[in-house]
């Protein structure tokens, strides 16, 4: 059954990547509260966290921040390995999904502006908030930075474990 779950994943991962190239990387019809929810399942079964990445496609760095990570290859694999990524669509004005529950589920991300980074523990719990202006270089993101931040939230960087150490 973990094996379904993780395959149905993959192809839902693989199809909102081949979205990402028509510039929608956030499904706004999902209620976000069910997508974290879902994430967390993946992850729990995973031994992996969650970053959910808030914003919109309205957003041009939100989308800009989706594929600079889709194609540097280095970010990209710290994500698949240690991570259930997810794009959760924040919109104002759509009361039928509840954005302000879920900015306070979230720990009240939208204080950074978009996109901000929520990285969420197996449990739910967030453990970190990133201010994804800090990744920012020109007009778009600094690998060394973004790489910094996706490799210091781990599971094994929190935990305070390494490859190296076991």
């Amino acid at each position: 059954m973990k094996k379904y779950i993780i395959l149905f994943i993959m192809v839902v991962t693989f199809a909102m990547n081949v979205n990402a190239q028509v510039a929608k990387v956030y499904d706004e019809k999902i209620d976000p509260m069910v997508q974290i929810d879902n994430a967390l399942n993946v992850a729990k079964q995973s031994d992996k966290y969650v970053v959910a990445q808030v914003g919109g496609n309205w957003c041009p760095w939100c989308l800009r921040f989706a594929d600079f990570i889709k194609k540097d290859t280095a970010i990209a694999k710290v994500i698949n390995d240690n991570f259930v990524y997810i794009h959760v669509n924040y919109d104002p004005r759509n009361k039928a999904v509840s954005p302000e529950r879920m900015l306070r589920r979230l720990g009240s991300p939208q204080r950074f502006g978009f996109p901000v980074l929520v990285v969420l523990d197996t449990d739910g719990k967030v453990i970190h908030i990133q201010d994804s202006g800090f990744l920012e270089e020109g007009k778009g993101y600094n690998q060394e930075k973004v790489l910094r931040f996706f490799s210091s939230w781990t599971p094994k960087a929190v935990a305070g474990t390494s490859e190296s150490t076991k």
